[in-house]
């Protein structure tokens, strides 16, 4: 939970981003007589073509003539307006106003990019929070701070925040395939934000309610199995993120009975998996995908299985970015296999390092640098100059699977890998995706694993390396302890093959 004075901060930011409305959020469409006065009355807007910033829908719904590109005229921009009111007008009950919702969704899903783009502008910017109530409720909760009106005042505060937006959001979820909706339109609307900042409003929106309806305690972990529907098990190919599936033998590898794949599933949505984890029982740590991925291996023997190593796990939903569920899953899926296995005592992963390659293009200079002067001639020697530099390292990089293990440009990479996954850091948090996530969750870094995945995908990635996240129940909360306090947790070896100074 968030203190009120954070959840005050986090909502006056987002309510400043928001362009104040020229009438009341969710008020009444400009007639026709009045957007005509005002669209003669108005100058010329430029065109978003011309490089000048685009109209507002407050600016568009009085005005008579589409412009510049604009993709709907301001009489459908009106008559889209009154949709979305109705859909949350005062007198319209739950069930009604779902109706009314789908109806929108249908349209919605005719519509061309632009106009859809246009119903993002009126959910932002008709709907948004009452400015002026928000200004009258802010002042009577500082006001109110440390007396007994405290708490009263901050429940007119959290009122004043709530934005005909949310109420419009809920009551398209309330028909059968709205979730579904909500979800599309946000993995169709999150390419758009950067270019395009008065979205971010109905994106911030859409993350916090399905933070909320997605929440893990109204989730369902399930196994997926080689028994399961066909249509489930399609989803795994489709959505597989890590390892690609190449075939109906490389899943029924996987499905295995060495193996287990689960599944978090929302109510809503029972035949779409959100998040998935496929892993493999073996008796040691694993060092290399390939095994694991040969569909010719004989199953492993689960009265010797040890160890639970966790080699895939794949969002599903684009719509879902931002919204964290993947920590519980690993922690689902740790309880439910100890039940099945009370001999598994590791819990761990075998993960790509999909940053290493490009951050090394970049700072490959100044860790060769870091290099001692015995050190630096030797790897010179290796690259076959005197003075060794980024450009003849990363070349010979390319052909890492062909170094020896005494190669000094093989033992940099490992170095270099090490000091990326264990140091490298940006606002507090490593900088590779796939160590956010598991770091994050309280795991540590294990092991670097030279040639882990020689497919070109794990080449093109980190030069074939590959890394062990290791899950030590005991010691998780240690680790996120660490990794809050700005340090990564390391084992011993990924430690000295840092080299600090």
């Amino acid at each position: 939970m968030h203190s009120t004075p954070e959840w005050i901060a986090r909502s006056v930011s987002r309510l400043r981003s928001i362009t104040p409305p020229a009438h009341k959020a969710g008020g009444k469409a400009p007639d026709k007589a009045t957007d005509e006065a005002g669209d003669k009355a108005a100058k010329p807007a430029p065109s978003v073509a011309d490089g000048a910033a685009p109209r507002s829908t407050h600016e568009r719904l009085h005005a008579t003539l589409r412009r510049g590109q604009e993709a709907l005229p301001p009489r459908a921009l009106r008559r889209l307006l009154t949709d979305l009111q109705e859909v949350v007008a005062p007198q319209v009950s739950e069930h009604e106003g779902g109706r009314r919702a789908q109806a929108v969704a249908a349209w919605y899903a005719q519509a061309e990019p632009g106009q859809r783009r246009d119903m993002w502008l009126l959910m932002c910017e008709q709907f948004a929070p009452d400015a002026t109530r928000f200004e009258s409720a802010r002042q009577r909760y500082e006001a109110a701070a440390g007396t007994d009106e405290e708490g009263q005042a901050e429940i007119s505060l959290r009122r004043a925040l709530v934005s005909q937006r949310t109420r419009l959001l809920q009551r398209f979820a309330v028909f059968p395939e709205g979730l579904r909706f909500l979800l599309d339109m946000r993995a169709e609307l999150l390419p758009l934000l950067k270019s395009d900042k008065r979205l971010l409003a109905l994106d911030a929106e859409l993350e916090h309610l399905f933070g909320t309806w997605f929440d893990v305690a109204f989730l369902e972990l399930r196994r997926l199995s080689w028994d399961s529907p066909a249509s489930l098990i399609e989803k795994l190919i489709k959505y597989e993120a890590v390892h690609d599936i190449r075939s109906w033998a490389d899943l029924k590898n996987r499905l295995d009975c060495d193996r287990r794949c689960y599944g978090f599933f929302h109510p809503r949505l029972p035949s779409e998996p959100l998040i998935f984890v496929e892993v493999a029982l073996v008796d040691r740590i694993s060092h290399s995908i390939a095994p694991l991925l040969d569909e010719a291996a004989a199953p492993a023997d689960l009265s010797k299985a040890t160890t639970a190593i966790f080699y895939s796990i794949s969002n599903t939903q684009t719509g879902l970015r931002g919204v964290g569920f993947g920590d519980a899953l690993i922690k689902h899926v740790v309880q439910t296999l100890t039940a099945e296995f009370p001999r598994l005592r590791t819990f761990a992963t075998l993960s790509p390092i999909p940053g290493f390659r490009a951050w090394l293009g970049k700072h490959a200079g100044a860790m060769i640098e870091r290099l001692d002067d015995k050190r630096r001639a030797e790897l010179g020697r290796a690259l076959g100059v005197e003075h060794p530099q980024a450009a003849p390292l990363l070349a010979a990089s390319d052909k890492a699977l062909e170094l020896d293990a005494k190669s000094p440009v093989r033992q940099l990479l490992q170095e270099c890998a090490a000091y990326y996954l264990g140091r490298a850091m940006q606002e507090g948090k490593p900088l590779d995706p796939v160590a956010r996530f598991h770091l994050g969750n309280g795991a540590r870094v294990e092991r670097l694993n030279w040639a882990g995945d020689p497919s070109s995908k794990g080449l093109k990635q980190s030069y074939g390396l590959m890394v062990n996240y290791l899950y030590d129940l005991k010691r998780i909360d240690k680790h996120r302890s660490l990794l809050a306090q700005g340090t990564v947790p390391v084992s011993a070896g990924i430690d000295s093959l840092c080299h600090d100074r």
